[in-house]
């Protein structure tokens, strides 16, 4: 128990020193709005496996309509039982700024009982966006990191997931996706984290660098930018200010509880007001003794065990603290701490000053 408190503690404390604000990268706090990347998907056949295909119709259905393809027919009633091919579910991101001829990376995954496709390659498939249009064609390969082995008796062992596999630069970029980069007057900044003081910290940094009226900013989350309309100067002129060093504003008050795991983190500018909290464990002790009962040489009875219960019940000591006015982070860990608290125990006492109105932050349990 005295273990767990003080990983509780050193958690903690990493919390407790007020550490002056750090200026991020924009690009590291914001995304330009517009500048992202699209998921694609498509359905195919993977082939050449070594007998780990699947059984399922669907399978086989597509099966028959690759080989019309080719000009091969499959009587009806005829099923192919292929145990070399499994229908898979072929997915990928399409970068921003992807053109035409350029390789991304896909990841295909079985959608029958196909159990590996180790071994296998995947057959050109199209890949689509939410739209419909095919913006990537995929083929190759595939590079599978788990495996599986099977004894006679049934006994069988998987290593990872060999029934998902990846292509590196397996699918070839068709048409790229229009971007509005280039359009309008304005680009627009949006935060990770939608924040009023981080983000006229940005318009302020910005308008300091370039001129006043350069930068607004719509809301909290959203700063807006006059910028050229030529392309190159606007890449230019966002490659600057994607580097420019700006001031995050504080978070809020937060304590974060992670029931399943113990682990409390208590974020800075977390106050208590006046409070008084006490602790004390109850522990009842219930054993069980069998006596054995017995009647005299002379008498009639039997002889009989009759259960025999002792109870004993034990409290600790109730050790009462006390937080001044406004108490700091610091003094809350101490307090806690030196009252012994396990960290199921400290959840409840946290609980507590939030329940009271004391705690003057944010309790997040996770």
């Amino acid at each position: 128990m005295k273990t767990i408190n003080y990983i509780v503690l050193a958690s903690l404390m990493l919390t407790t020193f007020s550490v002056p604000a750090l200026a991020d990268r924009l690009k590291d706090i914001a995304t330009i709005q517009g500048v992202r990347s699209n998921q694609l998907v498509g359905y195919g056949l993977v082939v050449g496996l070594d007998g780990t295909g699947d059984k399922t119709p669907f399978t086989a259905q597509t099966f028959r309509n690759l080989m019309d393809k080719f000009g091969i027919t499959i009587p009806n009633g005829v099923d192919p039982k292929s145990k070399n091919v499994a229908a898979v579910a072929v997915h990928a991101e399409l970068p921003p700024f992807a053109k035409p001829g350029q390789k991304i990376d896909i990841t295909v995954s079985s959608l029958g009982d196909s159990n590996s496709l180790r071994g296998g390659s995947l057959l050109m498939t199209p890949l689509k966006g939410a739209d419909g249009r095919i913006y990537a064609m995929s083929q190759g390969s595939l590079v599978v990191g788990g495996f599986g082995a099977a004894g006679a008796d049934g006994s069988s062992i998987t290593v990872n997931v060999p029934s998902v596999g990846r292509i590196p630069n397996g699918a070839t970029v068709e048409q790229s996706i229009a971007s509005p980069f280039h359009r309008g007057d304005t680009m627009t900044f949006d935060l990770r984290e939608p924040d009023f003081t981080t983000a006229m910290n940005v318009v302020n940094s910005i308008n300091d660098l370039l001129g006043p009226d350069i930068a607004y900013a719509q809301d909290g989350g959203s700063i807006r930018v006059k910028a050229p309309r030529d392309a190159s100067q606007r890449v230019s002129f966002m490659a600057m200010l994607e580097n420019l060093n700006v001031e995050s504003g504080q978070t809020s008050a937060k304590v974060i509880i992670n029931s399943r795991t113990g682990t409390i983190v208590v974020g800075q500018n977390v106050k208590v007001l006046p409070a008084a909290v006490t602790h004390g464990n109850l522990t009842v002790t219930i054993s069980e003794e069998a006596a054995v009962s017995q009647p005299n040489a002379f008498g009639e009875g039997d002889t009989v065990v009759v259960p025999r219960s002792e109870l004993a019940v034990e409290q600790e000591s109730g050790r009462m603290f006390q937080f001044g006015p406004a108490a700091t982070l610091s003094e809350i860990v101490q307090a806690v701490n030196q009252v012994g608290a396990a960290p199921g125990d400290i959840m409840a006492v946290l609980e507590a000053l939030k329940q009271a109105g004391a705690l003057k932050a944010d309790l997040v349990v996770i």
